[in-house]
C-alpha cells in the first residue's frame, strides 16, 4: 500500500473519483516523437504530471515530454501496481528536447525547479519509493553533467538538508497509460487542485524565491566553430569520484573490472562484436581512448584495438599476477583498468590491445559532434 499521510490519503481518494469514468483508454502506440534528431533525458521528480508539465510548459527547446515509470526491474508495469507500491519502478518523465537550443545543463537546471533533490523517501504528499526523485543519465556526459550540477547546488546552501538525488544509469523506461500523458492540458481543473494541494509550489518558493524562473538563454547552446567547441574530457578539471560515489555510479562489472582490476566474460560483453564507427571512452572518467579505425576482429571475445586513439591515452604497467608477467593497460586520468596489451596483433603495430567492455563506453561517430567529441572525428573517419 502506498504510504500516503492522513492528508494525501484524502486527496487520492478525491482524485479517484474524479479519475473514474473519464473514458481515456491507454494507447496502443507510444508517445514519443519520432525525430533522430531529437536528444532524450530522462527525470524523476516525483508525480510525473508535474514534472511533464514543468518541462513542456517552461524549457525551451523542449519538444515533448513523456510520463513513464523507471527504475524498477518489472517490465511494462501498470499505475495502479507502481502507484500502489507493488513495483521498485518511480515515476519517471523522458524528456525530448532540441540540443541545438537546451543544453542539458539547462534541462538540470529545470529539474530543481520543480523537484525537492534531498528528499529520497517521496516527493511532497506523495510518499514512497514510487515518487522518490532520480536522473537517470542516457551516457557518460549525462552523467558528469548531473554531478556536477548537484555538487553546485550543494554548495549553493539553498537547502537545509543535504542533496541526495539518485544519479543512476538508465536501464528501461515504460510508457505511462494514456490517460496520464498531458495530464495538465486535459485535465487542468484536477491537475491545478493536485498540484496546489501536493505542496511543490510552496516548496519552490519557499527555496528559490525571484530565482525560480531560469534564464533559460544561458543555457543554449554555443554556437562555435568546430575547431573551439567544448570538449566532453578536460583533464585539468577532472577529478576521480571517490570509491563509494562510483559504486553508486558503476554496474557491479563496471566497478569490478575498472576499480579492481577485474575481468569480464569473453563473448558476454556488448563491445566485442561492435562494428560501427566510433570512438571508445573511459566509462570512469570520458576521456578518450581508442578509435574505431583500429579495432579489429580477433576472435578472443573482448574488443581488441592495434593501438590506442592517442599513444599518450593510456598507461603500461608490469601485472605479475597469475603466474604470469604482462603489461596491464590504465587509462591516464582515471586509472581504470582497460585490459591488457598483447604482440599478437595484426600490422601495422603488431600489437593487441584486450579491452574490458565495461571499463569503455562507446560514442558512435554520428554523435561525437554532439557529445563534445567532434574535434577527434578525424581518428574515426
Amino acid at each position: 500500500m502506498t504510504m500516503y499521510s492522513t492528508r494525501a490519503a484524502r486527496l487520492a481518494d478525491i482524485l479517484l473519483i474524479l479519475w473514474s469514468g473519464s473514458g481515456l483508454q491507454a494507447s496502443e502506440s507510444g508517445f514519443a516523437p519520432d525525430d533522430p534528431e531529437l536528444a532524450v533525458a530522462t527525470f524523476a521528480g516525483g508525480c510525473f504530471w508535474c514534472v511533464e508539465a514543468y518541462y513542456e510548459k517552461n524549457v525551451p527547446g523542449v519538444v515533448e515530454a513523456v510520463s513513464g515509470y523507471s527504475g524498477g526491474e518489472v517490465a511494462n508495469p501498470t499505475y495502479e501496481a507502481v502507484s500502489g507500491g507493488r513495483t521498485d519502478h518511480t515515476e519517471a518523465v523522458q524528456v525530448y528536447y532540441d540540443p541545438s537550443e537546451i543544453t542539458y545543463e539547462g534541462l538540470l537546471a529545470g529539474l530543481w525547479r520543480t523537484a525537492d533533490p534531498t528528499d529520497t523517501e517521496g516527493q511532497y504528499v506523495d510518499r514512497g519509493q514510487q515518487y522518490r526523485p532520480a536522473i537517470f543519465y542516457h551516457d557518460a556526459a549525462q552523467r558528469r553533467a548531473a554531478e556536477a550540477s548537484i555538487e553546485a547546488l550543494e554548495a549553493s546552501g539553498r537547502y537545509d538538508e543535504p542533496v541526495a538525488i539518485e544519479v543512476v544509469p538508465l536501464d528501461a523506461f515504460y510508457e505511462a497509460e494514456a490517460r496520464h500523458q498531458d495530464y495538465y492540458k486535459e485535465k487542468p481543473v484536477r491537475y491545478e487542485f493536485y498540484t496546489f494541494n501536493s505542496g511543490r509550489y510552496q516548496f519552490i518558493e519557499s527555496v528559490w524565491g525571484e530565482d525560480q524562473t531560469v534564464d533559460f538563454s544561458q543555457y543554449q547552446p554555443r554556437q562555435s566553430s568546430p575547431a573551439a567547441a567544448v570538449e566532453a574530457f578536460d583533464p585539468a578539471t577532472f577529478e576521480k569520484p571517490p570509491a563509494e560515489l562510483l559504486r553508486s555510479q558503476l554496474s557491479e562489472r563496471q566497478y569490478h573490472v575498472t576499480q579492481k582490476d577485474g575481468t569480464e566474460p569473453a563473448y558476454d560483453n556488448p563491445y566485442y562484436d561492435e562494428k560501427r564507427p566510433g570512438i571508445y571512452v573511459d566509462v570512469v572518467s570520458g576521456e578518450p581512448l581508442f578509435s574505431s579505425r583500429d579495432k579489429y576482429r580477433s576472435d578472443t571475445g573482448w574488443p581488441s584495438f592495434t593501438r590506442p586513439i592517442r599513444e599518450e591515452a593510456v598507461v603500461e604497467r608490469e601485472d605479475n599476477k597469475l603466474l604470469m608477467t604482462r603489461t596491464e593497460i590504465r587509462s591516464r586520468h582515471a586509472d581504470s583498468h582497460l585490459g591488457h596489451v598483447f604482440t599478437d596483433g595484426p600490422d601495422p603495430t603488431g600489437l593487441r590491445y584486450c579491452m574490458n567492455s565495461a571499463a569503455l563506453e562507446f560514442i558512435p561517430l554520428e554523435e561525437m559532434e554532439a557529445a563534445g567529441y567532434g574535434s577527434l572525428i578525424s581518428e574515426v573517419k
